[in-house]
């Protein structure tokens, strides 16, 4: 297998490239829609760039638990190969958890 080491002299400044360009958009974005339409003021590349990592850990993907990809979600593999047994209970704790979300509007306790 042949070692890639290119990659370690290109990957560095291609990320930091990415990010730059990122900041740059996001400022300029701001800076042309926001002050005109709500009056707020402009702002810089560093404070773009706090935003664009702000939106990430709020918005974005990290790879981990709690997204869809976790497979319990109904139509998925693991929630297909689950018994009715097994959903119900994991209904169950979703409502418990939730507060009762879900629950139909006629307060019957049946499963939607």
């Amino acid at each position: 297998m042949k070692k890639k080491k290119w990659i370690y002299f290109v990957a560095p400044p291609a990320l930091v490239l990415f990010i730059a360009i990122g900041g740059e958009v996001v400022m300029h974005l701001w800076n042309w829609l926001l002050p005109a339409l709500f009056g707020w003021r402009l702002i810089t590349f560093w404070q773009a760039l706090g935003l664009l990592a702000l939106c990430r850990i709020l918005f974005g993907r990290h790879g981990g638990g709690g997204s869809y990809r976790s497979g319990w979600w109904p139509g998925s593999k693991r929630w297909e190969k689950m018994t009715p047994e097994e959903r119900e209970k994991f209904r169950q704790g979703m409502r418990s958890r939730c507060g009762g979300f879900g629950e139909p509007a006629g307060g019957t306790g049946e499963a939607v």
